[in-house]
């Protein structure tokens, strides 16, 4: 878990480039080049944009490592939901076929 958590704050350092705060063309850099695997529309750069409108809670252009982690966070849910419906399914088809 450790590993884990350098990864996402390690993601956001490198890809803020120093900054407090992803601009739009590093935000969508961030989210075509680590999240193509688990979000749609990733190489789509208006779907991009409203995902980062989104993601603004303060309305400053910017992804900022606070509005990061809700999309994180997010992701992390979703994922966990998907699996355990994936995991539940599994059981129960094991269940009945037992």
């Amino acid at each position: 878990m450790e590993s884990a958590i350098q990864t996402i704050v390690g993601v956001f350092l490198k890809s803020a480039k120093g900054k407090e705060s992803l601009g739009g063309n590093d935000f969508q850099k961030l989210v075509k080049s680590q999240l193509h695997n688990i979000m749609m529309d990733t190489d789509s750069s208006e779907a991009v944009k409203k995902m980062r409108q989104g993601l603004d809670s303060n309305q400053d252009g910017k992804v900022n490592f606070e509005e990061y982690m809700d999309l994180v966070g997010y992701l992390a849910t979703s994922l966990s939901n998907s699996m355990t419906l994936t995991y539940t399914d599994t059981h129960a088809t094991m269940c009945v076929i037992v």
